[in-house]
């Protein structure tokens, strides 16, 4: 597939906006559903090619999932049933981690497929871990992955510093096993805020697991209960719009909580220290709005996604700026670290990459240019959002990566104030 490239002219954007519903709950909320027996209500629930992922791979295992613009209605009674499957989960990590155990807890022989570089991503953790709880893996390290046989309840020992997708996995399957578990962390967790959403939407869902000082004790033969959900404004997608707001214009974001679980929140903290204006509304919406912007040291251990949009603003933040933690961006969807470097030197900042991180010295503007999206649709989006402070067009490669997540972003940004072109092929 050819992909477009995108025309980014200067423009301050203002005004207020919904981003869209929560991609992580989003997909925690469908697999719960799908694993109760009788129907749920899942909304609003933004149709991107990774939530795609999920509602396909849960149809695969069973589950009767009906789509009505942003509504979802969740059947799970037949989950399971199908004796074997083949799991497309295109692009989407999420997917492909959080499903391979509840698979295996449903004693289905599966084989996870994907695109892009999903199968190049790490699985290794259940490739150790899985077969010593009865579970066959064939793999070559990577995707495609054949799994058989049934999860055994039981013990199992971990490194927190691993993507925290592969606990949740666990979480959500260890439940549904006849015995009790336990998930004992070997070292401190990464990315806390996505396990305790993760409990929190199982909770909602009927099940239960208890905290431990080291980790997670989840007792066996539970079942998930049929529910409504709603799914509440995603802090990682506003990011990109408080980027551009806090480099040059307003923005009211009206769909957050400030309550969320979601790891992402703590973007508004940071936006703070930077020196951009944030004002909490009595409706309980937030505005954010240009500041004198200023370096800062951001360790992003436990925000990684966050890294592109914040890296963009540090473009423009006086002094340097050090963001730190982030290693694991070198295996998302690109090598984020790189992809950000190379986007931005190309627009005129001054940044260069560690080993974990990047190191940007501030400006006052830069002067746009060609930047490769690199298929990435959170590198793409956060160069979008530096036309706030470009004196010149950017034009972006890979304009429908966005897809994977936010397919109405250039619609949201045009509703703002941005003038954007499309130059197809």
């Amino acid at each position: 597939m050819i992909l477009s490239k995108i025309k980014i002219f200067p423009c301050k954007l203002n005004g207020t906006i919904s981003v869209p519903p929560s991609k992580s709950a989003a997909h925690r909320a469908i697999i719960c559903a799908s694993l109760a027996k009788g129907k749920s209500v899942i909304e609003p629930v933004e149709q991107s090619d990774d939530i795609k992922a999920t509602i396909e791979c849960m149809t695969a295992l069973g589950a009767d999932i009906s789509v009505d613009g942003k509504t979802l209605t969740v059947d799970g009674t037949n989950t399971f049933k199908a004796s074997s499957s083949v799991l497309n989960c295109r692009e989407s990590g999420s997917t492909l981690r959080f499903l391979v155990p509840v698979a295996a807890a449903g004693s289905v022989s599966a084989e996870f497929v994907g695109r892009g570089r999903l199968p190049q991503r790490p699985i290794g953790i259940y490739l150790d871990c899985l077969p010593q709880k009865g579970v066959r893996c064939i793999s070559s390290g990577g995707l495609p992955l054949k799994i058989s046989g049934r999860l055994k309840s039981g013990t199992y020992k971990i490194p927190g510093n691993i993507s925290s997708q592969f606990i949740t996995g666990l979480l959500l399957s260890l439940p549904l096993l006849d015995g009790d578990s336990e998930i004992i962390l070997t070292s401190p967790a990464q990315s806390v805020g996505y396990i305790n959403m993760t409990l929190d939407i199982m909770k909602k869902f009927g099940v239960n697991v208890e905290t431990a000082p080291d980790g997670w004790k989840i007792k066996g033969g539970q079942s998930y209960a049929a529910g409504n959900f709603a799914v509440e404004g995603d802090w990682s997608q506003a990011a990109f719009f408080m980027t551009a707001a806090a480099i040059d214009g307003k923005i009211t974001i009206d769909n957050l909580n400030l309550e969320s679980r979601q790891g992402d929140r703590e973007c508004m903290d940071i936006y703070s220290k930077f020196g951009a204006d944030i004002a909490v509304n009595k409706d309980g919406s937030i505005t954010i709005s240009h500041g004198e912007l200023h370096g800062i040291e951001i360790n992003a251990l436990n925000i990684p996604d966050m890294v592109p949009a914040l890296a963009v603003t540090a473009a423009f933040a006086k002094g340097t700026t050090v963001i730190k933690g982030a290693a694991r961006l070198r295996l998302k969807e690109s090598d984020r670290l790189a992809a950000m470097c190379d986007g931005l030197s190309r627009l005129g900042a001054d940044i260069k990459e560690t080993d974990d991180g990047l190191i940007i010295n501030g400006a006052d503007f830069l002067h746009g240019g060609m930047v490769n999206g690199y298929n990435d649709h959170r590198v793409v989006m956060s160069l979008a959002a530096a036309s706030a402070g470009c004196n010149g067009e950017i034009i972006i490669s890979d304009m429908e990566s966005i897809n994977k997540s936010y397919p109405s972003y250039f619609e949201d940004f045009e509703m703002l104030g941005g003038k954007t072109d499309v130059i197809m092929g």
